[in-house]
């Protein structure tokens, strides 16, 4: 069993995340203000892109850092809709996009019930799966994306691969018109082709190097502006944006990334006050190159933040 816990008791004031899940299979049960958790155990996407494999057991240990955090919204509610898997037992073996499919249906009807969406991940490719949900359960409205990440994920699909956990936004913007916000890109990871194709669809972007204390009212207000122009909000978070001290445990590690401080905690908070926000995800741990789970245990803290609100 995951989902356990230090036990102080049944009263309400005692209670931590793993007293208020409950494990699910029928949507009908989703209440309005519900999180409702898929956990997307993909990585093929990753090992398409050529990056470390391993994601796809990340799921599970996100789920056991984030038991035991204490429940401070008095209405909290968890459901727990298991994990989806792109294996043989399930579907043609390697084959990404039907899991994609697959989640992005999940989410979707997720949303149709007022719930809010919460993905683990797997690889990064789980972004355009959750954002094809989103779209899928409104779509006429403008969908804002916050893209946590040291990388835009715009890469062209090459015909003889598929989509990896990098071509996401690229897909999105064959599809319709972005409008994202890519917080933590790293010059250094990033080709001018790619830099070159967010400046042609319309990417907004605030730079790793821009992240500091004393620069917060310029990131606050491009923020501000992003999300005043959308309808709804999403969030998602690749963990190789964060350094490695801190994230070893990633697909594609960053001696550089950016640290979860009081600057990053500052404007990450503002972003989950928003009333837009309906989904987050966090994406790109691995397991197999974690130390002390200290990736996993990040990425748990940083979705409990919302769970907070």
């Amino acid at each position: 069993m995951i989902w356990t816990g230090r036990f102080d008791g049944d009263e309400p004031l005692y209670h931590r995340i793993f007293q208020r899940v409950s494990l699910e299979n029928n949507y009908e049960n989703i209440l309005p203000n519900d999180f409702v958790l898929h956990g997307f155990a993909v990585d093929e996407g990753v090992k398409r892109n050529k990056g470390r494999v391993g994601a796809k057991d990340a799921p599970d240990f996100i789920r056991k850092n984030c038991a035991n955090f204490p429940v401070v919204n008095p209405d909290f509610s968890l459901k727990d809709f298991g994990n989806l898997e792109c294996n043989p037992d399930s579907y043609r073996d390697e084959n990404l996009e039907q899991a994609q499919n697959l989640l992005a249906e999940k989410v979707q009807k997720t949303l149709e019930k007022g719930g809010r969406s919460v993905v683990f991940g797997g690889g990064h490719e789980s972004m355009y799966a959750h954002y094809s949900g989103i779209r899928k359960a409104f779509p006429n409205k403008k969908i804002g994306i916050i893209n946590i990440d040291a990388h835009f994920d715009n890469r062209e699909i090459d015909l003889k691969v598929g989509s990896t956990s990098g071509t996401g936004f690229w897909q999105i913007a064959q599809e319709e018109k972005l409008h994202s916000l890519h917080i933590g890109i790293q010059r250094n990871s990033n080709t001018l082709k790619l830099f070159d194709i967010a400046h042609k669809n319309g990417m907004k972007y605030i730079l790793a190097d821009e992240i500091f204390f004393e620069n917060l009212p310029n990131v606050y207000s491009k923020i501000d502006d992003f999300v005043e122009e959308a309808d709804l909000l999403y969030v998602t978070i690749c963990m190789d944006v964060f350094n490695a001290s801190i994230a070893p445990g990633v697909s594609a590690s960053a001696y550089n990334g950016i640290f979860a401080d009081a600057s990053f905690m500052h404007f990450y908070k503002h972003i989950l006050d928003s009333q837009k926000l309906k989904a987050l995800d966090v994406c790109e741990v691995n397991p197999t190159h974690d130390i002390a789970e200290r990736t996993s245990k990040l990425a748990a803290a940083l979705v409990n933040e919302w769970f907070m609100v």
